[in-house]
């Protein structure tokens, strides 16, 4: 039986879950650090103790077989994936190949878009010297997922929107747009909505293929998930049941 634990600063875990349960069957736990929302305006040397200590946690906690940081922001700024880790990484590749204009954006928090990494990622997956590559910054409009305010006032999510991105997307050749938060995936219809002709990938389906084959043959009869939270579990269950989600949400404080 296959055992996953899949964590972040919120409910961005959330889009690189349903990609998992679309195609295999586990026991998921998911674990919001809200304690230490958002990852996204740590310095790297508070984010390596925060997600070292959060992933020794949760593998003397639940014994998962497979642990997945659903986070780009410190999946850049720290060197994380092992066997048994998984990080999340802007989809470049992919970008590479819808992109039309071979002008590409990445769509990050502050930290990730300034961080040695995602240059080091860059250089590492050979994109081609013929293509041009504009960091924009979102955390912006991670707020507008991890407040709820996506799902409670799309008017005041399209003013945001707009505000970070008219002038990089209306004025330049950007055909196609990495959302490298995985909160960013909640927002991919307003952000249609407002930019027909962009292209915007995220990574979920890359993560849920890299998982399928690693737990293909111990997969379970049905998908559960269980989740946990630190910071206030109260504040984050009703952030869940505006989206749907009636589970438990259980205290974990690390």
């Amino acid at each position: 039986m296959a055992k996953i634990v899949v964590f972040d600063s919120g409910l961005g875990s959330l889009s690189i879950i349903q990609a998992i349960q679309k195609i295999s069957k586990s026991e998921i736990i998911y674990f919001a650090d809200q304690q230490n929302f958002p990852y996204g305006e740590k310095s790297q040397s508070q984010l390596a103790k925060i997600i070292q200590k959060s992933i020794t946690l949760l593998q003397e906690k639940f014994s998962p077989d497979i642990i997945v940081v659903a986070s780009n922001t410190p999946s850049l700024m720290l060197n994380l994936a092992t066997k048994k880790i998984i990080d999340v990484k802007p989809p470049l590749k992919n970008a590479q190949k819808i992109s039309k204009t071979k002008h590409v954006g990445i769509l990050a928090t502050d930290s990730a878009i300034k961080s040695k990494g995602l240059m080091q990622y860059i250089k590492q997956v050979n994109f081609p010297m013929t293509f041009k590559i504009s960091k924009i910054n979102a955390s912006e409009l991670v707020e507008l997922v991890e407040s709820g305010k996506f799902l409670l006032d799309k008017k005041y999510c399209k003013k945001i929107i707009k505000k970070n991105l008219d002038q990089k997307l209306l004025h330049n050749s950007i055909d196609t747009i990495t959302l490298s938060s995985t909160h960013l995936l909640f927002l991919r219809s307003l952000l249609k909505k407002e930019y027909p002709n962009v292209n915007f990938i995220e990574p979920g389906n890359i993560i849920a293929q890299k998982i399928f084959i690693k737990i293909k043959n111990k997969q379970t009869k049905r998908n559960s998930l269980k989740i946990f939270a630190s910071g206030n579990v109260k504040i984050f269950e009703k952030k869940l049941k505006n989206m749907g989600i009636k589970n438990k949400v259980n205290f974990l404080s690390v």
